[in-house]
């Protein structure tokens, strides 16, 4: 049966549970005597545990059977919520959301190994208590070195007969001691209280799979599958494992009262079959342990996720979807009856019904564009809530007292900007905390409050959306920033001297510009706020920073509500035609010629009070000037955040909606070109990307 089909639902369904055991883990750490929703808690470690089990993902399914375990008592009182518990429910949330993450990327449950964190939970299930469970971080990759105790891998002993015939068993093992291959005999037998027999198996099936191939099994395969046998089945097995690792391997899948995993050399036998069909066998395990090791050095190298991305929707937003597919249909139907009454009939009757067949074309093509930008839009929501998360770790790792407050996460926003501005705000909040606001004691001598606050908020303005970062910190210092800059050869005194307040903060944009002596955990190698800006950027957004000293720092985000299809002004220089995103244009002006003049090899003109830098787009594109200059220009004024700048182009076209096309890997990274788009008539016309021209 091939279970990865299942594995994209599998997925999607325990991120849900995982987000939901995060949120209520905090209330539940805020309040512990609350225990209203722990049941809520419990519900999810059972669901993950029979998914992961059904899955044949017996790390899951181990860790959440025994979360269980510790869930059950505390749900019937008889073990009380402590920080102890609710860090060691944190850790299993952490050792959970690292199993999937790894499934999603490579379809496997990775090396994480969470068997101390086991053990710890094990412990509390037996004591009923939490004394002597230390809160130190349990969980630990395979390729780092564990010790490992003989009586852990130890394996039980079994006196009794096992039922699979065997034959030419001499020559099996020679033949197996030859190949670096172990012969094993295995006993499983499961919990009186199994439901789900025939599953189970299936998931013992998998695991040695995994590690060796399956001979023969007592009852047959096809009994076992049809659940025709009592609570234990056996399997003769071959593998380079150890059996201890074998044993262990098995001891992780639930509901299994013991697993006997015994050498072949230790058991009497009786002979029954062929040399040659042993030998074959044998093959087929040296097969299979280059496939693995195969699979393993792909891994390593970087193997992609098996899984794509995807988007819950609702019913209604289909719905309305499917709707408007029917009337494309039946216009198209209506346009082409038209095109024939017009070849027999040249009447203006005709033309006119053509042209309302057109607009009302227009309208369904417009609502469809609305219809499906609704499909793909996801609420912040879904990034927003691992925040909490983060500013309680990080808090408690400065010693700092810090809220997160949050607001607008229902606010929607393309999925494809969704998957890129998790990072820049997780930079953003870790800033805040760490140099924005100030330890519990500089606090109380600034007269304010123990308790900083983080203020995380969304909302729509227009075509995009807004996200604000806001702390009531100590703000940043626009005279630090210029000492640092200076001492970093990133700007000279004089260009320092000339610079305002605005113009200072912005240098911590900069590539390897930190105001932080000190290199911490966190923080001070001047990574950071320049993968924001870049990031943001890299998505047609805007950054900007709103500072006042004493009061705290606002950062805030301008993100399109999608990168699929845009709102542009179409222009001409010479025959070409060129796109500027429309959320980039303040306004469209004409110059005087005579009015431009040169400040530091930059041409300027003095426009509304204010100085406009002049950007010719023929000099930016290289494209050749085939006529003498114009004493009047045509200028498209851009702005990015609060800085503006005039393109000169030769006409308007007007403007349109458009598909923006990638240009391509071979295409990357030409300078004020954000991609292409595909006209009404055929050709291509390029998206210039204001954002590179500044």
């Amino acid at each position: 049966m091939d279970m990865s089909q299942y594995l994209e639902i599998f997925i999607d369904e325990s991120k849900e549970h995982l987000q939901t055991m995060n949120e209520i883990l905090l209330i539940l750490e805020g309040d512990v005597e609350n225990l209203s929703h722990l049941g809520e808690i419990f519900r999810i470690a059972h669901t993950l545990k029979g998914m992961s089990g059904t899955m044949g993902f017996t790390k899951v399914a181990d860790l959440t059977h025994k979360m269980e375990n510790v869930l059950d008592l505390v749900r019937n009182r008889v073990l009380k919520v402590d920080s102890t518990i609710v860090d060691i429910l944190f850790e299993c949330f952490d050792a959970l959301e690292e199993y999937i993450e790894n499934l999603e990327k490579t379809g496997k449950e990775g090396d994480l190994d969470s068997s101390e964190l086991g053990k710890k939970l094990t412990l509390i299930a037996e004591s009923k208590s939490t004394a002597g469970s230390t809160t130190k971080k349990s969980f630990i990759k395979k390729d780092e070195p564990v010790k490992e105790t003989p009586s852990e891998t130890k394996t039980e002993t079994y006196e009794g007969e096992f039922h699979i015939p065997l034959n030419d068993i001499d020559s099996l093992i020679k033949k197996a001691f030859e190949m670096g291959v172990k012969p094993y005999l295995i006993k499983i037998t499961l919990d009186n209280g199994c439901m789900l027999k025939a599953a189970r198996a299936f998931i013992v099936f998998n695991t040695l799979e995994r590690f060796g191939e399956i001979l023969k099994s007592f009852p047959l395969a096809e009994e076992i599958e049809d659940e025709r046998f009592d609570d234990s089945f056996e399997i003769l097995y071959f593998s380079k494992l150890d059996e201890g690792y074998v044993h262990t391997e098995l001891m992780r899948i639930s509901e299994l009262s013991s697993v006997i995993v015994k050498p072949l050399t230790e058991i009497e036998f009786a002979i029954e079959e062929k040399k040659e069909d042993v030998e074959v066998d044998l093959d087929q395990v040296e097969a299979k342990e280059s496939e693995l090791k195969s699979k393993e050095d792909n891994q390593n190298k970087g193997d992609k996720g098996k899984t794509s991305k995807t988007v819950r929707v609702e019913i209604g937003r289909l719905d309305n979807l499917m709707n408007l597919v029917s009337e494309l249909i039946i216009i198209k139907t209506r346009l082409e009856d038209l095109d024939t009454t017009n070849h027999k009939s040249n009447d203006q009757g005709s033309k006119n019904n053509m042209n309302e067949a057109i607009e009302y074309l227009e309208r369904i093509t417009t609502s469809l564009h609305d219809a499906v930008m609704k499909v793909r839009m996801v609420p912040v929501e879904r990034t927003f809530n691992r925040f909490p998360r983060l500013v309680r770790d990080l808090s408690k790792d400065l010693g700092k007292n810090i809220k997160l407050f949050m607001s607008g996460e229902e606010t929607e926003v393309d999925r494809t900007v969704i998957d890129e501005i998790g990072d820049p705000l997780i930079h953003l909040i870790r800033n805040s905390l760490d140099h924005g606001i100030e330890s519990p004691a500089e606090r109380e001598k600034l007269g304010k409050e123990e308790t900083g606050f983080v203020a995380l908020r969304a909302y729509p303005d227009g075509n995009t959306v807004v996200i604000e970062v806001e702390d009531d910190g100590k703000g940043i210092n626009p005279e630090v920033i210029k000492r640092k800059a200076i001492e970093k050869n990133i700007i000279t005194k004089d260009e320092a001297d000339t610079m305002s307040d605005k113009e200072l903060i912005n240098l911590l944009f900069k590539a390897g510009f930190s105001t932080v002596d000190k290199v911490t955990d966190l923080s001070g190698r001047g990574v950071g706020l320049d993968v924001v800006k870049s990031k943001i950027e890299a998505i047609n957004g805007t950054v900007e920073v709103i500072s006042v000293m004493g009061q705290g720092s606002k950062f805030v985000i301008r993100l399109p509500l999608t990168l699929a299809i845009i709102q542009a002004l179409m222009v001409n220089l010479n025959q070409e035609k060129f796109a500027i995103p429309l959320n980039n244009i303040k306004e469209i002006t004409t110059i005087e010629t005579s009015k431009i003049t040169m400040v530091q090899d930059q041409e300027v003109v003095l426009y509304r009070n204010k100085t406009l830098p002049i950007i010719r787009m023929k000099d930016v594109l290289d494209i050749e000037y085939d006529h003498e200059e114009l004493s009047e220009l045509i200028v498209v004024i851009v702005k990015k955040g609060d800085i503006e700048a005039g393109l000169v182009v030769d006409s308007l076209i007007g403007q349109q909606e458009i598909v923006i096309k990638s240009l391509g890997k071979y295409l990357t990274g030409i300078k004020a070109i954000a991609g292409a788009t595909i006209l009404g008539n055929g050709s291509v016309a390029l998206i210039v990307d204001p954002n590179q021209l500044f």
